[in-house]
């Protein structure tokens, strides 16, 4: 199931990424949402393409790397 706006996404996603890593994982959700049948396979695809960008801080907020 693609999302189709950032407030689609899970609230683990929304309550802690900032704006533009939750465009990435949105992207990047979909994207492999084409390729692979399980959704589970999608979130960590999503998941690495954040990782690619952010990180996190000794706070544990995620920053620009």
């Amino acid at each position: 199931m693609p999302y189709d706006s950032l407030k689609d996404l899970p609230d683990g996603v929304r309550d802690n990424l900032p704006k533009h890593a939750q465009e990435i994982y949105k992207e990047a959700f979909n994207s492999a949402s084409d390729q692979y049948d399980k959704e589970e396979t999608a979130h960590k695809v999503a998941w690495s393409a954040v990782k690619e960008k952010y990180k996190k801080n000794e706070n544990d907020n995620w920053v620009k790397k």
